[in-house]
Formats: structure tokens, C-alpha cells, sequence
């Protein structure tokens, strides 16, 4: 289904986009909160939630911790451009996160079909494979047909999602030792690739407001109002 071609008037969308610690979360928390004090609105997390599944696992006794070591470890190999994709079982799995994103994806455009405004807490895209909410088995490559298969089929759902241009992109830029002090559980080269991504993305042209996320957090949040105010 093509969202954007609906003759039904949707509901306005605005996306927070950033590296991890850019304050995503707390912004399109905080400003749901305000929205709907007088509109219907909602939250939508569009991360694929792996990062929670990931510490569930962990917590299994025993085998919890390895498990967790080895899906990571293949998850990471089949991200990184010019590796080969580890196996049938790793695409499925990076397949069926991608699918769990596209599910949640179309509940919030029935949402916004119904007149909720929405407010994501990050945004598919199709510009940066392998991370960074973008196809997750897009960055690696394959000789196996079935996996060929499910690259294709999950370009396929972010080429849907991402043809859906928010009303307005919130891109927080942070440097790599500020994201790094507020979360220094995740990984610094990771968080250093995206920190140099988020600049590059263009959401296919949707009206992007950067925003510098080591400002005052009050500071911010003005920012943040005075442009939800053009659109709401």
C-alpha cells in the first residue's frame, strides 16, 4: 500500500533521528506528553527492538550470555560492507526484526489514518545499510538464493517505509565523546559511524530540522516547539 498516495488526509508526522545518547527518546517522549494534553497523539518506537530481545537472552542461565555473544557477533559480520552474510539463520533473523519494524510501521500509519499525530523515536531509511535504521542485510553480500531473496524482500520494506516523508525530521547532532559520556554501554566505533552518518541523510527530501542535542535541554525543546507549532 501506498501511504502517500491515500487521498485521506493523515495526520502529521515528525521524526527524531540521531546517534544513540543524541536524546531521541527523551525528546519524542517529552513532547508527546505536551502534544496530547490537547490532540490525540502517539509515540511510535521505530527501532527494531533487537537491543531488548538481546538483554532477554542474556538473562537466560547458563547459556544466556553465549547465546548472546555469538547472535551479536554474526549480526555485526552480516552489517559490515564487503563481509558475507553468516548464514541462513542470521538473515532470518535480521529479516524477521526488519518485519517486526514494518509492523509497527503500519500501525502507525493506521494511527495517523485516524487523525493521531505521531511522533517516532527514530525513522527508517534507505540511504546507510547495515545500521542506523536502515536494511540490514543490504550492507553484506551472498551467493545463497534464499537469502538473496530476503535481501530483496526487506529492501523492499524500507523502500515502502522510508517513501513516507515525515512532516518534519528532527536530525540531533552530537559529537562521538559527548554520545559516548551519556552511553557507555554501547560501542564507540559504532557510535562513531553514526555520528558522521547522520549529516549524509536526506529522508528523500522531507523538511529537516538540525538541531546541535549538546545545547541546554530547555534550549532544545524551544527549538523543537517553535517549529511543531508551524505544523500542528
Amino acid at each position: 500500500m501506498s501511504y502517500q498516495k491515500s487521498q485521506k488526509p493523515l495526520a502529521p508526522l515528525i521524526a527524531f533521528i540521531g546517534c544513540d545518547g543524541s536524546g531521541k527518546s527523551t525528546l519524542s517522549i517529552d513532547l508527546t506528553n505536551v502534544l496530547s494534553q490537547s490532540y490525540p497523539t502517539q509515540r511510535c518506537y521505530l527501532g527494531q527492538g533487537s537491543g531488548n530481545i538481546g538483554r532477554r537472552i542474556k538473562e537466560i542461565k547458563l547459556i544466556g550470555p553465549i547465546l548472546d555473544r555469538i547472535i551479536d557477533k554474526k549480526a555485526t559480520t552480516a552489517r559490515n560492507k564487503g563481509n558475507k552474510i553468516p548464514g541462513l539463520t542470521t538473515a532470518i533473523v535480521i529479516f524477521a526484526f526488519s518485519c517486526i519494524r514494518y509492523y509497527n510501521f503500519q500501525k502507525m500509519m493506521k494511527a495517523r489514518q485516524k487523525g493521531v499525530i505521531t511522533i517516532t523515536d527514530r525513522y527508517p531509511q534507505t540511504e546507510v545499510s547495515g545500521f542506523y535504521d536502515g536494511p540490514g542485510l543490504s550492507a553484506a553480500h551472498t551467493t545463497n538464493w534464499l537469502i538473496s531473496k530476503l535481501v530483496k524482500w526487506e529492501y523492499k520494506l524500507y523502500d515502502q517505509m522510508a517513501s513516507v516523508k515525515p512532516d518534519v525530521v528532527f536530525r540531533l547532532n552530537i559529537d562521538v565523546d559527548s554520545a559516548y559520556q551519556r552511553k557507555q554501554d554501547h560501542d564507540y566505533d559504532l557510535l562513531q559511524l553514526k555520528v558522521d552518518a547522520t549529516p549524509k541523510l536526506s529522508f528523500r527530501g522531507a523538511r529537516i530540522v538540525d538541531i546541535d542535542s549538546t545545547l541546554p535541554y530547555k534550549e532544545v525543546c524551544q527549538i523543537v516547539s517553535n517549529v511543531v507549532k508551524e505544523i500542528i
